[in-house]
């Protein structure tokens, strides 16, 4: 197994492990650091897979400058991305999975507690059920080509965005669960997040047409 796989299925059993203990009512503290773990974890696969197709040529200093929008090192790691399909078959995949079954076992267990509406999660479903159709028949979501789907889908600025969004979110809904805290900010979170992923949604797609 890659060491870009193994950082994805180790992220995926903290997600695990944070699901039980919401269940469980147990530190919503904890919860959330092992949340945030669990998602930083998500560069740390990205970085691993990136070292591992430059043979070490990409350092962790470079990748992280790329992520901030530095041209040269973005450069780059972009020339090794593109040979990420030729050095790992199921590499982009797997990651995909990974960050699917940690969206997922969320969405499910808040649910589950009566904390998310059903229809919350079955948009979801519904939306990452296409979008990740039309992405496997590309091969890969990496390669925008339309302005559109390069800055909603592709760019830094919404990757990260999303992945705050969605932090805060699954954090918030801990709280709400497990202390009572105000459920309307968790909702008004979620309503952010579910935007977030149509739009990112609806660029793949135009992308696939376009």
């Amino acid at each position: 197994m890659r060491s870009a796989d193994a950082v994805t299925v180790l992220r995926v059993l903290l997600i695990v492990a944070a699901a039980y203990l919401v269940v469980l009512k147990y530190s919503p503290v904890l919860i959330t650091l092992i949340i945030a773990v669990a998602m930083s974890m998500d560069a740390i696969d990205g970085y691993m897979a990136i070292r591992e197709a430059s043979r070490g040529t990409v350092t962790l200093p470079m990748y992280l400058s790329s992520l901030i929008g530095n041209k040269n090192s973005k450069g780059i790691v972009k020339k090794f991305k593109s040979k990420l399909s030729k050095s790992s078959k199921f590499g982009a995949r797997i990651d995909v999975a990974g960050d699917r079954a940690v969206e997922y076992i969320l969405w499910a267990t808040y649910t589950y507690l009566n904390v998310l509406p059903l229809f919350v999660i079955i948009i979801v479903i519904i939306r990452h059920s296409f979008v990740d159709a039309v992405m496997a028949a590309r091969g890969t979501s990496s390669k925008m080509k339309t302005k559109f789907a390069a800055v909603v889908y592709s760019s830094n600025l919404w990757r990260g965005g999303i992945n705050v969004v969605k932090f805060a979110s699954f954090s918030y809904l801990a709280f709400a669960y497990v202390l009572g805290y105000p459920i309307w900010i968790g909702y008004a979170l979620v309503a952010v997040l579910v935007a977030y992923i149509l739009l990112r949604g609806a660029a793949e797609i135009y992308e696939a047409y376009s």
